[in-house]
């Protein structure tokens, strides 16, 4: 049987952490900015880990 392929979407948008976690940006950062708040924006930007339910089809794509 072949090896499946990666799916290209999901390796540009997921990385691997040391400890096997899922590295994901947040959602909502992209337009509409004027009415979110500092604190708001500044949070979203940072990187945060892929819930525990959606981790096992992730790491199957990448």
């Amino acid at each position: 049987m072949p090896k499946l392929k990666t799916k290209s979407g999901s390796k540009k948008r997921f990385k691997k952490t040391a400890n096997g976690y899922i590295k994901k940006k947040h959602a909502f950062k992209n337009h509409l900015l004027t009415k979110k708040s500092k604190k708001r924006k500044r949070n979203l930007s940072k990187l945060t880990i892929l819930h525990k339910s959606n981790q096992k089809n992730i790491k199957k794509q990448i």
